[in-house]
């Protein structure tokens, strides 16, 4: 839980071309990931479920920012 914590307070230091930046890199590192674990699975297939709940919370803090909330 603090980790969850942590992240989504390191994004709020973040401006909106950094957050779309690190966004973009986090999904390609994401499709990476899928195709390797279709070649042979991963040690740890949890890592793409984190992955993916870490870029949905960047994606809601993106559009926080964007709404100005």
């Amino acid at each position: 839980m603090l980790k969850k914590i942590d992240f989504v307070n390191s994004l709020k230091g973040l401006s909106e071309a950094d957050l779309a930046a690190k966004i973009n890199e986090d999904e390609i590192r994401m499709k990476k990931l899928l195709f390797t674990h279709a070649v042979s699975p991963l040690e740890n297939p949890q890592s793409i479920r984190s992955l993916r709940r870490e870029i949905a919370r960047m994606k809601t803090q993106l559009r926080k920012i964007q709404i100005g909330a």
